[in-house]
């Protein structure tokens, strides 16, 4: 039973600042995102010209593409795979050839408006030994060179016998080219160890540090100490070849380690191009962002194969930030930083939004953004979700009645979705408890808004399963009450609608003390997260196995019921109860032209669509984002609502959120599910007095910005 707010809340407006009228910068970079690019070239083996050809290639189609940061493989300048000719000088001669040309084409295309920053593979010779190195190529200039830690000598895998490990090296800078520092191409005196990291030093979000292959699949990844000195993005140059189950294999590992460093992981491997002697390389290239793979290159190709997304680094620093066991881990060594520049912000241009004006075409976001963040888009994870929230759901309930020793639980059932999965979530944890389902009293209160459809669902469905059926009309009973404290029935105000949820939830409480009992709560995360329940009324209870359970997962969770563990009887009345719309229930019904009752109360059509809210509320709380950035990402996310729809409900959100936390405050127990709880005991804590003044003051400004477009 879902009820609005309990008191009429002021309008709240912000102060007014001498900046509260600044346009908003809403161009990618501004929010966060750095464009990354992973890519395998088109490559012969020990064929120096052809491969820088194919390099320079993949640059300008990574700068088509309005590319920040380029990553290409291991040793792709001559080829992974050139076997003893990596002692022939004549291939690092033109290594380093290929290394100032590449560097010289990159200065050129910053010459002419568009860059971006480079990280490639090369051996070179430091000092009397042979290096695999990773160079970093920043603004045309060769900023660093990292070499290779762990070297691999079992299996297929023989660079021993050519390269020297990092820690054979003895020296901190390296001279490339025969000229001193000039602002393009090669330099004189370049840092050179694994102890660099390379930082804008504008934007210090955009960080990189860099593993080659083989460091990326040891216990301690030298990249661990770049992510704990702040690189959010770490990048792996790789050349590995593929063998059966190698794939998910790398797959997985990319992902964990992302995950582990709180970080974007870049993963580039060499192609088909490599030699087929013994093995075969499929290129492939992998861009995972903190568990999570954004994109992947086809793999056994011997075209060039790219793949782009928009990693999100402003969402790392923050991750890192409410992360303490992040944030008191520390690096095992100190790392030397190399000042770089910060991507180029591309503005307006590729269909960015401007600084004075909202767009009205959807913004280019070259990453995923699901629409639905709590529900899995995949069907069988979604199947296996619901699974593992039903059973914490079952668990946390059973542990209550063992704890309280009861046998009885009191619920109220009105055939809307949250009151069905609690009756649900009940009589599975009486089947675990083997405790005889008659102990569930399912009480139906058919109110002045009741209609026939919801009333018979609630009952049949209380009747298949086994509970305790009581049916209690309260009509009667407020109508007494509005005689008692003088309101006119004729009134359908906030009273109206809260005496009827104050009078269901009085009448639960009673019983559960007849009963010896407790009263099981029925909201939902979405109803808690707007305040759109009746303080004192169906925002208590005894305890609250939905408390963290999304509107937009619920019907899926019941869904997901009606196809597996209430699969008999019940599964029509699931199916019907899922198709019915929203509503509290609580305005008096109306008579359509063919005399049937028609429901006047939508709730959606009054706080907007929970699919919106849900959306609002993830990344706010799980992501502490900005409103222009949640705005940017609903505007990439729902193509059928347009500015002025996202930033009404948008509003709606911020302005409920801040003034219903006193709702919050005081919410009964009940089990976490997820990643966004909002328990004050658990995930949440906010004062119920906090001003919304900062995120309604960027309401406007987007609302001011959409009316000048």
């Amino acid at each position: 039973m879902t009820t609005p707010n309990t008191q009429s809340q002021h309008d709240v407006s912000p102060h007014t600042y001498a900046h509260a009228h600044a346009p908003l910068n809403l161009s990618t970079i501004a929010l966060g995102f750095v464009r990354v690019a992973v890519c395998t070239p088109e490559l012969r083996v020990a064929d120096v010209a052809f491969n820088t050809k194919a390099i320079c290639a993949a640059i300008d189609k990574a700068c088509s593409h309005k590319v920040h940061l380029l990553v290409l493989p291991e040793l792709c300048v001559t080829g992974y795979s050139c076997g003893d000719l990596l002692y022939q000088r004549s291939l690092h001669e033109a290594a380093l050839q290929a290394l100032e040309h590449i560097a010289n084409h990159l200065a050129h295309l910053r010459q002419h408006g568009g860059c971006c920053d480079v990280v490639l593979g090369l051996p070179l010779h430091v000092a009397g030994k042979v290096f695999n190195c990773a160079v970093f190529i920043a603004n045309g200039v060769v900023a660093g060179v990292v070499p290779k830690t762990f070297l691999p000598g079992t299996g297929e895998f023989y660079e021993e016998r050519w390269f020297s490990a990092a820690w054979d090296s003895s020296v901190s800078a390296v001279q490339l080219g025969s000229k001193p520092q000039t602002k393009t191409g090669t330099v004189f005196n370049v840092p050179f160890g694994t102890d660099l990291v390379f930082t804008a030093t504008t934007m210090p979000e955009y960080s990189v540090g860099i593993d080659i292959c083989e460091d990326g699949w040891a216990a301690v990844p030298p990249s661990i100490n770049a992510a704990l000195s702040g690189a959010t993005l770490l990048v792996n140059i790789s050349a590995s070849n593929e063998v059966l189950g190698k794939a998910e294999y790398r797959r997985d590992l990319v992902k964990a380690h992302s995950a582990r460093c709180l970080a974007a992981y870049c993963y580039a491997s060499a192609g088909a191009g490599e030699s087929s002697t013994d093995l075969v390389f499929s290129g492939h290239c992998i861009i995972a962002e903190n568990n999570r793979i954004l994109c992947e290159t086809t793999r056994f190709s011997f075209a060039t194969e790219m793949a782009i997304a928009d990693v999100d680094v402003q969402c790392m620093t923050a991750e890192r930030i409410r992360n303490n066991t992040f944030g008191s881990s520390k690096p095992s060594k100190a790392l030397r930083v190399v000042h770089i520049d910060a991507p180029r912000d591309y503005g307006t241009e590729g269909n960015q939004p401007s600084v004075k004006q909202l767009p009205a075409e959807v913004p280019v976001l070259m990453r995923p953004v699901n629409p639905a963040p709590f529900v899995p888009q995949n069907r069988d994870q979604r199947s296996e979700t619901c699974q593992e929230i039903f059973d914490i759901q079952t668990t946390g309930l059973a542990k209550r009645l063992l704890h309280t020793r009861c046998s009885t639980v009191v619920i109220g059932v009105s055939g809307g979705l949250d009151s069905t999965l609690a009756l649900l979530v009940c009589a599975h944890a009486f089947d675990k408890l083997a405790l005889p389902r008659a102990g569930i009293v399912a009480v139906t209160m058919p109110g002045f808004g009741t209609t026939q459809r919801t009333r018979g669902n609630a009952e049949q469905l209380a009747e298949v399963l086994g509970a305790t059926l009581r049916v209690i009309p309260i009509a009667d009973a407020v109508r007494q009450h509005f005689r008692d404290i003088g309101h006119p029935e004729s009134l359908h105000d906030i009273t109206y609608e809260n005496a009827q949820a104050r009078e269901r939830t009085q009448i639960l409480m009673d019983i559960a003390n007849q009963m010896s009992g407790i009263v099981l709560g029925t909201g939902d995360l979405s109803e808690l997260a707007l305040g759109w329940c009746t303080y004192n009324a169906d925002q208590m209870s005894m305890y609250n196995v939905n408390a963290s359970i999304p509107k937009t997962l619920v019907r899926y969770l019941v869904e997901w019921c009606a196809e597996t563990e209430f699969a008999g009887a019940e599964a029509a009345i699931l199916r019907d109860i899922c198709a019915t719309p929203v509503s509290p229930e609580l305005l008096p019904l109306q008579n359509g032209s063919d005399g049937a009752e028609i429901q006047a109360q939508e709730t959606e059509k009054t706080i907007g669509p929970y699919q919106l809210h849900d959306f609002f509320l993830y990344c706010t709380v799980r992501f502490q984002f900005p409103p222009r950035k949640v705005w940017f990402l609903a505007r990439c996310a729902f193509r059928e609502y347009d500015n002025a729809t996202l930033i009404k409900w948008m509003t709606v959100f911020y302005r409920r959120f801040f003034t219903q936390q006193f709702k919050r405050s005081a919410m009964p127990d009940g089990p976490k599910v997820g990643t966004v709880a909002l328990s004050p005991r658990g995930d949440w804590r906010m004062p119920s007095d906090a001003s919304a003044a900062l995120w309604l003051q960027e309401m406007e400004q987007l609302q001011r910005m959409n009316a000048e477009a």
